[in-house]
């Protein structure tokens, strides 16, 4: 098995994390967790469901559609072809939702794009004493958070509309969350991005500031008092958006993610 490791890391040096992709996936061919195989498994016999993961990985499949799960947040969640895969840049909103409310807690929460229920289910898990309502344009997308929210224990907790945006949504919330496509159409992306998750998740536009400009009016209207929307961009985006949000009425301020990025646009009235 160590032997085995090391091949497929070799295979995988096109990704950031080949030594961890591997271990993933030999612990999802074994059924057990990635700590079970390092603590006391790596001697074992390879088994023989990880050469086919390997060489879906090598062909730039993400692994968190050959093993079915990412971990964001204090959750786990399913996920799969359709739904854009959580990355912990995306934690940064929670931060920043957390460092909004500091001693008190939101008790009701919008998500819109919600994609497999990440940021909304993991504001959940965080604040026990709330509930949300999630919204996205794919059917395939809200399957996922769905299922994510029934494992969860959540489902008592949570709406899941098919939408566009807020259209059609008449309250106010202590928590608007977005993670929106954010990516111009001529912007290059890694083989595993482009080729496999879903396009209307990534592109926005011809600079990427589409869903903003769609976005970005609503929110006004959808702030309670005290309230607070964290929004997702790309590391180059916060003066367009900041400009849009300021254009409103709105504050707007930005949080940076643990790379030192501009990943957070917090938006206060």
């Amino acid at each position: 098995m160590r032997q085995a490791l090391a091949f497929a890391t070799h295979r995988f040096a096109f990704s950031a994390t080949p030594r961890l992709d591997a271990e993933l996936l030999m612990a999802h061919a074994l059924s057990i967790t990635r700590e079970a195989l390092l603590l006391g498994r790596l001697d074992d016999p390879v088994p023989p469901a990880f050469a086919v993961l390997v060489e879906r990985r090598a062909a730039h499949e993400p692994v968190a559609y050959l093993t079915g799960v990412r971990a964001f947040w204090t959750v786990e969640l399913a996920v799969g072809p359709g739904a854009l895969v959580p990355r912990a840049d995306s934690e940064t909103l929670i931060e920043a939702a957390i460092a909004h409310f500091a001693t008190r807690a939101p008790t009701r929460m919008l998500d819109l794009g919600t994609g497999p229920g990440t940021l909304l289910l993991a504001a959940l898990d965080q604040w026990p004493g709330a509930t949300g309502l999630g919204i996205d344009a794919s059917s395939d997308a809200l399957a996922y958070a769905r299922v994510n929210a029934a494992a969860l224990g959540l489902a008592a907790r949570v709406a899941w509309r098919l939408g566009d945006w807020a259209t059609g949504v008449d309250e106010r919330f202590d928590l608007v969350l977005a993670n929106p496509p954010y990516i111009g159409a001529d912007e290059p992306l890694p083989p595993e991005v482009r080729d496999h998750e879903p396009a209307v998740a990534l592109f926005a536009g011809a600079d990427g500031l589409d869903a903003y400009r769609a976005l970005v009016p609503q929110l006004s209207r959808l702030l309670a008092p005290g309230g607070v929307a964290c929004l997702e961009i790309g590391a180059t985006q916060e003066l367009a958006v900041v400009a849009l949000v300021r254009a409103t009425g709105l504050g707007a301020t930005v949080r940076r993610d643990l790379g030192g990025r501009d990943r957070c646009v917090v938006v206060t009235a």
